[in-house]
């Protein structure tokens, strides 16, 4: 058995990742999937906290991997479009400390899988762009902004205006076979039961918004290459409005951690039988 436990769109909640933590201890998971929007919003201002990656996140994890000790799991984690890019550099640079591995864009070996990670989401109404990039083309829905536009923390490090997440997922995954891949992804794939918003009978110049708002390019990807696991947020109110947190989707089982209430959802699952994971609020 290979326990694992999946969090996605923490926010920044203290107390969320507090809970979390006692989990981790109770449980002692072999992993932790960290899946983007981890950081609390770039203004908002935590109580006694100036900088939430290096005053409350690295020393949090770090006194976690000191009390479990050889039992600490491996931990790996993206961050999200509501996560600044001008957070990146001190994530990165305390992954090389132990504590978490920094995965977006890059894959790594666990268990005789590979594990793949991306933070890039469709584009949104939000103007924050950092972690924005055009799906298939440079079609942009109804009331959304482009990638282009908005504005971001740091200067793109990619091709924003003419650079796809498809054409990323071909460049990440190559021709490699992914039937034992994992791929801790932000946005969900789209039209499916993990990517429904709360944007029913909502109109943009008398055109009706689509009410499934994931990425086309990740839902073909998961058809046509077929990974073993795949894992989503980003659209908290989807399994509030579908009933379904976990779709199978042609074989491959995607599971979806964002919720839209205060507890902490929390996905646990045996890697070897992902079709056995459990959802609980805590």
């Amino acid at each position: 058995m290979i326990s694992c436990f999946f969090v996605s769109d923490m926010h920044g909640k203290i107390d969320r990742y507090e809970k979390l933590f006692t989990r981790i201890i109770d449980e002692k998971p072999a992993a932790l999937f960290l899946g983007g929007d981890l950081l609390p919003h770039r203004l908002k201002n935590l109580p006694g906290i100036d900088d939430f990656v290096m005053d409350y996140l690295t020393p949090s994890f770090m006194d976690l991997k000191n009390e479990m000790d050889d039992e600490y799991p491996r931990v790996f984690l993206i961050l999200g479009n509501d996560d600044a890019r001008s957070e990146e550099t001190k994530i990165a640079e305390v992954a090389g400390t132990g504590l978490w591995e920094y995965i977006h864009f890059r894959s790594t070996a666990f268990h005789g899988f590979t594990i793949f990670g991306y933070s890039y989401v469709p584009p949104t109404p939000f103007q924050l762009k950092d972690w924005e990039k055009y799906d298939v083309s440079r079609f942009v829905d109804p009331g959304c902004i482009h990638p282009n536009e908005g504005f971001r923390t740091v200067d793109p490090m990619e091709d924003i205006d003419y650079g796809t997440i498809k054409k990323d997922l071909e460049i990440l995954t190559g021709e490699k076979d992914l039937s034992k891949s994992i791929f801790l992804f932000h946005t969900p794939p789209y039209k499916t039961l993990l990517d429904r918003a709360g944007l029913d009978g909502m109109m943009v110049d008398h055109v009706p918004l689509d009410v499934h708002v994931g990425s086309i390019a990740v839902q073909r990807f998961i058809e046509e290459r077929k990974p073993y696991l795949t894992m989503h947020g980003h659209i908290h109110e989807s399994t509030r409005l579908t009933g379904e947190w976990r779709q199978d989707l042609n074989g491959t089982s995607a599971f979806n951690a964002a919720h839209d209430g205060s507890e902490l959802c929390i996905v646990t699952f045996d890697l070897e039988n992902p079709g056995a994971a459990k959802r609980e609020l805590i």
